[in-house]
């Protein structure tokens, strides 16, 4: 049976995407499961990346997140291919931001005020815009956002990995964006990998990989698994769409 690290106990979330509303009760339940079990040496809350984007909610997600990581290092934030668009998109290529927009970066602008952009719109002129919006100390938080975490026999990781090749030699565009050859994948990736981006109706648990990914943004259903030590647990909070 695969184990964590002796003493950590971890919460691993699934693809916010906006849902701030299910943020703020996953976060109040996790509080609650833990204090029903004797204290852990090492609590850690991992975030497995999307937290914006699609859900109407993405800044007060990330002003959350942002101000819990500066209280406590132990909760981590891992990058997800969302928040890699949405920092291409930024960072001044017209294309990107087209690209963004159309894949929810829309909702996301619109949590910080920024109307659609216009068909007579300068789009160097609306990033301009959007650089503003939002504060710069979090889009520097979020460029240095790493793209895995391993405890003990789990690995996490936003997208997934490529079979056959060691975790430590993981490329990024996989570990952000890979989903077919990964997700029919039975092969011993050398670590249960826990990861989103792929929607499933509940919790995905496989002998070699854990989906936590449960679409929270389109079915109001947002999840998290516990581990610690052997032991595993599935959380969920939902609300109606």
């Amino acid at each position: 049976m695969p184990s964590t690290d002796s003493g950590d106990r971890i919460y691993a979330i699934g693809d916010i995407h906006g849902r701030y509303d299910l943020l703020q009760m996953l976060i109040a339940r996790i509080g609650e499961h833990s204090a029903s079990l004797p204290p852990a040496r090492s609590l850690y809350v991992v975030l497995i990346g999307d937290v914006v984007d699609r859900g109407p909610q993405s800044a007060e997600v990330l002003a959350m997140l942002y101000g819990l990581q500066r209280q406590n290092s132990r909760v981590i934030v891992l990058l997800g291919n969302h928040e890699e668009a949405m920092l291409q998109a930024l960072d001044g290529d017209p294309d990107a931001l087209r690209r963004w927009l159309a894949v929810g970066g829309d909702a996301t602008l619109a949590s910080f005020g920024i109307a659609p952009l216009r068909i007579d719109d300068d789009p160097r002129d609306y990033m301009n815009g959007a650089r503003r919006a939002i504060p710069r100390q979090w889009l520097a938080w979020l460029r240095q956002l790493p793209l895995s975490v391993q405890s003990g026999d789990y690995y996490f990781v936003h997208a997934g990995v490529r079979p056959g090749v060691a975790l430590a030699r993981q490329v990024r565009d996989d570990m952000l964006w890979i989903r077919g050859e990964f997700l029919r994948s039975e092969r011993d990736f050398g670590a249960v990998v826990v990861h989103g981006h792929s929607i499933t109706p509940d919790v995905d648990v496989r002998e070699n990989r854990i989906g936590i990914d449960t679409g929270a943004y389109r079915t109001g259903v947002l999840s998290a698994i516990y581990l610690e030590g052997e032991k595993r647990d599935i959380l969920a909070v939902s609300l109606p769409m």
